[in-house]
């Protein structure tokens, strides 16, 4: 299978999974789940000189890693687990492989709601263990809740 269509295969395998949807940042071909990246394909994927992708491999990424076609992702993901793979023409691709680290990259950046449905568990996750009740929070006191005044700034939201 030539560059080419081993990524227009790849990319197709990417966006079946739940959630997922083709998006074209910074000029590069990528998958996302939400607003989350979770495959990155370059911009050379058309060509069919060279397949290059980038997956986030939280598991699989030291033994991805000792492959000599793979590196850590450059501007500083690979700190976080991000593999590059890179793939010339002429090159034996392994797909299966390559599909495996998609799917664990996809897992790792997907809201749970997306991963426990892929797994055939229910469509919602469960937030408390069956047969335990919930604690009923204690009654309001009445206060208001502090408001900002001066000087006070708003609270970061995290992301």
């Amino acid at each position: 299978m030539d560059l080419a269509r081993a990524a227009d295969h790849l990319l197709a395998r990417a966006l079946a999974l739940p959630g997922a949807w083709e998006d074209h940042p910074w000029g590069e071909r990528v998958a996302k789940v939400g607003k989350k990246v979770f495959v990155f394909f370059g911009r050379g994927h058309r060509q069919g000189a060279q397949l290059t992708l980038a997956v986030k491999l939280p598991r699989s990424g030291v033994a991805a890693l000792d492959r000599p076609e793979c590196a850590p992702t450059g501007y500083g993901l690979g700190k976080s687990g991000w593999v590059t793979a890179q793939y010339e023409r002429g090159d034996r691709v392994p797909l299966e492989l390559i599909e495996a680290w998609i799917e664990e990259s996809w897992r790792s950046v997907a809201p749970k709601r997306f991963v426990v449905a892929h797994a055939g568990g229910p469509a919602r996750p469960v937030t408390a263990k069956p047969g335990v009740r919930k604690r009923a929070r204690p009654a309001s006191s009445g206060a208001q809740p502090a408001r900002r005044g001066p000087g006070r700034a708003r609270p970061r939201r995290r992301s």
